[in-house]
This record gives C-alpha cells, sequence and structure tokens, in this order.
C-alpha cells in the first residue's frame, strides 16, 4: 500500500507547470544552409504545461505536455550578432518507475528576428524576420522536490522560408544543458 500512495504522489508532481532553463552551443552543419561557420550560444527560457497525455507505458509513465519558449540566441560566429524568437512545441518525456528520471525530446518552432546582413555579406541570411524549428532530446533527472537537471542535444534551422530570395538558412546541433523548476 505505501508504494501505491508514494506512485500517486510521484504522479502528482507532473500536475503542475515547470520553468526550464536551457543553454548551449551550436555550431553550423550540413551543406543545404549558409556556407558559413556559425556558432549560436543558445539561451532558451521555456514553459511546461501540466500534462495534456499521459500513460503508463513500458514500466514507466509517458507524458506529453505544452512548451512555450523564448529564445535568445547571440551569435558568437557569424555576420548577424543575434537571434531572438518564440517557438512552441510538445514535450515528450518517458519517466522511469521511480518517477525520478526520464528521456525526452520536443519537436516545433516558432518565429524571430536577427540583424540580417545578407545583402552585405554573401552566404548571410536575407531578412530580419524569420522562422524557425527545432528538435531537442535529452535525460532529465530529478535532484529535489522541485527542481530537475538535464543535458541534451539540440538542431535547430533557422530560415525566412523563401520570402526573400536571399535564403540561405542556418543549420546547426549542438550539446545543452538544463535546469528545471516546478511550482
Amino acid at each position: 500500500m505505501a508504494r501505491a500512495e508514494s506512485v500517486t504522489a510521484d504522479i502528482d508532481k507532473f500536475s503542475d507547470w515547470s520553468v526550464d532553463s536551457y543553454g548551449g552551443v551550436l555550431f553550423s552543419v550540413g551543406s543545404n544552409a549558409s556556407p558559413l561557420e556559425y556558432r549560436l550560444l543558445p539561451q532558451v527560457i521555456a514553459l511546461r504545461s501540466p500534462p495534456v497525455i499521459r500513460r503508463e507505458w513500458a514500466g514507466g509513465t509517458f507524458v506529453v505536455r505544452s512548451r512555450f519558449s523564448l529564445l535568445l540566441e547571440p551569435i558568437d560566429r557569424g555576420p548577424e550578432s543575434y537571434f531572438v524568437g518564440l517557438a512552441a512545441s510538445p514535450s515528450m518525456e518517458w519517466w522511469d518507475m521511480d518517477r525520478s528520471s526520464a528521456v525526452f525530446v520536443s519537436i516545433g518552432g516558432g518565429f524571430g528576428w536577427m540583424d540580417a546582413k545578407g545583402y552585405v555579406v554573401e552566404g548571410a541570411q536575407g531578412q530580419s524576420l524569420n522562422l524557425n524549428w527545432f528538435i531537442h532530446a535529452g535525460v532529465n533527472k530529478i535532484v529535489s522536490d522541485r527542481m530537475s537537471l538535464s543535458i541534451g542535444v539540440y538542431f535547430q534551422h533557422i530560415s525566412n522560408g523563401g520570402m526573400n530570395k536571399v535564403n540561405p538558412g542556418i543549420d546547426s546541433v549542438g550539446p545543452m544543458v538544463g535546469v528545471s523548476w516546478r511550482r
């Protein structure tokens, strides 16, 4: 009986909103984007909702939450100096039986602004308004009643989606670390 009460209390942790803060470094990759060597330093502040889906699965608990993010990304290497944006996505998480750690993935996108230099520097971005999409995957470990830590990999694509004839885009990938606080 004590175990059932403990699991119920752990599952109730999923009913809270959380604020997540992630940071890392992204390096340009691929041959379908700008030929320039970009390096971005993303700082992401995200708000995750209580679950919209929660199911027991594979010996753990699978949850899906809504995730809304503010993207603050200094561009450390490249002709532009910043990207600031908004993004939304589901956060899909599989929590282990003890509800102490999870594997997660978020896939989503949004829009943002940068100081585009495409008409001055060949290979740079063509306009200030840009679209973005991302994939963020990793692991999350609860370290206290209200806090967890995460480590993962982040892929991001930024481009103007063909709204401008200068549209090389930026494809970048790199490590991210984060901390989350539950209310």
